[in-house]
């Protein structure tokens, strides 16, 4: 089977974007072409400012100041090195494809319990995301409906942090293509009313350029995430064909800039370390969950091997990207040794970045360090 190079995610992603892929939000009241679209970066700024959105200057930061600070007197739960994992055994639909709704969600509400040590999914919630925050949730949907995040895994979580007290018009769901946002199978006919749901098709940014640090190369972080204060990762454990292994880290750099395929180079590796360092994006960064449903070992990010995605039945939640992806990336190896295949590095595409971040400081990639408390339900 041919690897897939870099032009040919380059090539389909230009023919996603050829199909009329626009950047905008969706809601319940609202259709398929209205652009939102905030007209300066002054207006940005005014709106991140009144929410108390704002801190001092941040490591690493080139360019004006963009970090994001938690509303006044809230200390999110950060937990370094620890990975909570829940599996349930017959998850999956007769399908093969999703997770059964009551399972998906007992699954994660089980994680979020053990992981903050609260009783019920809003309370637990209410440990990362403040009643205030203005949320942004990634998720991720290149692989379209064969793997991608699963709606019976987001809907609930929306749900749960709405309940706990955060205004569904302050959340947006977030991914860079509509064809990826219907991967997902969220809509905005199925997200709790009020919540918008926005594509930035590497477009919609309102914040200057800047040049990132070790990559020689300038960008721009869409404005959904600029205008958050809190954000929820929503990821996958998949191989990718150019930077070995996707997963919490390459969902936030390559998933909110504006010309993400500049920084492919040498297998992404430092640019997705450096690109997460930024204080637009590490600020923000509250909770990590991992749809751990399939693991996709080889043949990534895009579908193109079905016979390398095999069920996993797992969710996983972590505060610790780097963590989470040193362990997501053995899971993978793990696969890739059971199917006789090339570990990564054998294959010339070691996730290096991973590393690299944990040397910027963003979380522990030790694995003796790396506490995984798994639960069977």
């Amino acid at each position: 089977m041919p690897r897939l190079q870099p032009a040919d995610i380059e090539q389909e992603l230009s023919q996603l974007a050829s199909k009329g892929d626009v950047g905008g939000e969706l809601s319940h009241e609202s259709g398929m072409g209205r652009r939102a679209f905030l007209g300066t970066a002054a207006v940005a700024t005014a709106t991140l400012a009144s929410a108390g959105a704002f801190a001092g200057p941040a490591a690493g930061a080139v360019g004006a100041n963009l970090a994001a600070s938690p509303p006044q007197g809230f200390s999110p739960m950060s937990a370094p090195g620890k990975i909570v994992k829940v599996s349930k055994a017959n998850s999956l639909k007769p399908n093969g494809l999703y997770p059964k709704d009551d399972d998906a969600k007992a699954m994660l509400e089980k994680a979020l319990c053990e992981f903050t040590g609260k009783r019920d999914m809003p309370t637990a919630i209410a440990q990362f995301i403040h009643k205030n925050d203005i949320v942004c949730v990634k998720v991720n949907g290149i692989a379209k409906q064969n793997m991608s995040n699963n709606k019976e895994l987001v809907l609930p979580f929306l749900e749960a942090m709405i309940e706990s007290g955060v205004k569904p018009e302050n959340i947006t769901v977030l991914e860079q293509y509509g064809s990826y946002l219907e991967g997902t199978r969220i809509s905005a006919s199925n997200v709790p009313k009020g919540v918008k749901i926005a594509i930035h098709n590497n477009g919609n940014a309102t914040m200057e350029d800047r040049l990132i640090p070790g990559t020689g190369v300038r960008t721009k972080f869409v404005r959904y995430l600029t205008e958050a204060t809190a954000v929820v990762n929503f990821a996958l454990i998949k191989d990718h064909s150019i930077c070995g292994y996707t997963g919490l880290l390459k969902n936030m750099t390559h998933g909110c800039t504006i010309n993400p395929s500049d920084f492919h180079a040498h297998h992404a590796s430092p640019q997705i370390a450096q690109l997460y360092a930024q204080d637009v994006v590490k600020s923000r960064m509250r909770l990590g969950i991992v749809d751990g449903f399939k693991v996709m070992y080889d043949g990534g990010p895009l579908w193109k091997r079905p016979e390398a995605v095999k069920p996993h039945e797992a969710v996983y939640v972590a505060t610790d990207p780097v963590a989470m992806d040193a362990i997501g990336w053995d899971i993978v190896e793990k696969y890739r040794a059971d199917g006789k295949l090339k570990s990564l590095t054998e294959s010339g595409r070691e996730p290096a970045y991973i590393k690299a971040a944990a040397d910027l400081g963003l979380g522990i990639f030790d694995r003796s360090q790396i506490k995984v408390k798994e639960f069977v339900i």
